[in-house]
């Protein structure tokens, strides 16, 4: 069996939702924010999102749906097949300007990325794949035409613009390329025009889902940075900390250069069942065994920034380096909304 139908369809409405976000471009966008200025969201996002879901739900209407900008259905849970639509990933550079933006839609299979297309409407580029023998070609597309990881000398390192400006510009890890869409960053990495990927924040399902397929489809992989595979069609659609992946060997000399320069990541609603919970100092995890709101940012086995947040949104806690809790919170507020009030911070982690 073959997914030559489903990959005709999620093309067409990515170019149609395309469309419908250039016309949106024209004739001017009014721009709203949900958490932050770095959270923007528009008319466009719910309108090209109403309809991608109409699409699939019109040819597929047994498949879970899953979209950033459509109230979630509980109903996803229990089929195995969910569409993961993100309308524009990238929506910040959608709003100013910037061409790096793209139409994210993803097909997970029993919590398997399988079929990717992400299109860059600024662009017109159309990057399409599915895992395995799921197509009667197989493979990745970059509009119509093969495409594939190629070899080079120096590894190219896609990173978050966002990232790079604020933090890993200090740093001299060889080859990095900043940009916006992390959709585009993994759709690109597919088609062999970078290596390799990494983050420091958390995602969510919706950003990664079409482009993890697709990397999937060229040989390489996504995963969480403390190793474990990402699954899709969770209760909560969020991935809990940074992510790395691309092409197998490059993730691999990625990881030794991380480690080597104690690169952070965050972990959101970190458990004593988590790697990184053995970075709290013994006090620590005894006190807070079974807190539902413990999230912290760590490097080099050791936590430089820790929230404890209650269940009302409530900051229990606030410890650790300026820096480090400045991003930590961002990346909290992001995936719960506004927090409450917090207590003085405080530099100690004991």
């Amino acid at each position: 069996m073959t997914l030559d139908r489903e990959m005709t369809v999620a093309a067409r409405l990515a170019l149609e939702a395309g469309d419908l976000l250039r016309t949106h471009l024209a004739r001017g966008l009014t721009v709203e924010h949900k958490t932050s200025a770095d959270d923007p969201v528009t008319a466009a996002d719910r309108e090209a999102s109403e309809l991608i879901l109409a699409g699939l739900k019109a040819v597929f209407p047994d498949d879970g749906l899953l979209s950033e900008e459509a109230v979630d259905d509980a109903g996803r849970l229990d089929a195995a097949r969910v569409w993961i639509i993100d309308p524009i990933d990238g929506t910040k550079e959608f709003t100013t300007g910037s061409p790096d933006y793209a139409v994210s839609i993803g097909l997970a299979v029993g919590g398997e990325p399988v079929l990717g297309v992400v299109y860059a409407p600024a662009t017109d580029e159309l990057f399409a794949g599915v895992v395995g023998a799921g197509l009667s070609s197989t493979g990745v597309t970059k509009n119509g035409a093969p495409a594939g990881f190629r070899d080079r000398a120096d590894y190219v390192v896609s990173v978050s613009d966002t990232e790079f400006k604020r933090e890993l510009y200090r740093h001299d890890l060889p080859g990095m390329v900043p940009s916006g869409s992390i959709a585009l960053k993994l759709a690109r990495i597919a088609a062999g025009e970078a290596d390799v990927t990494f983050t420091m924040s958390p995602r969510s399902e919706w950003d990664i889902a079409a482009g993890h397929a697709l990397v999937r489809a060229a040989g390489g992989d996504l995963r969480r940075r403390d190793g474990r595979a990402i699954r899709y069609n969770l209760r909560r659609p969020h991935i809990e900390q940074g992510l790395i992946g691309g092409r197998l060997e490059a993730v691999e000399w990625l990881e030794g250069e991380l480690t080597a320069r104690d690169l952070p990541t965050a972990h959101l609603g970190l458990t004593d069942a988590d790697r990184a919970w053995a970075t709290l100092p013994e006090a620590d995890q005894t006190a807070l065994a079974g807190h539902p709101g413990v999230f912290v940012r760590h490097a080099g086995g050791r936590v430089l920034a820790l929230l404890v947040v209650a269940a009302d949104g409530t900051v229990e806690r606030a410890s650790g380096d300026a820096f480090h809790l400045e991003r930590l919170t961002r990346d909290v507020t992001r995936a719960l909304g506004t927090l409450n009030a917090a207590p003085p911070q405080t530099g100690r982690l004991d």
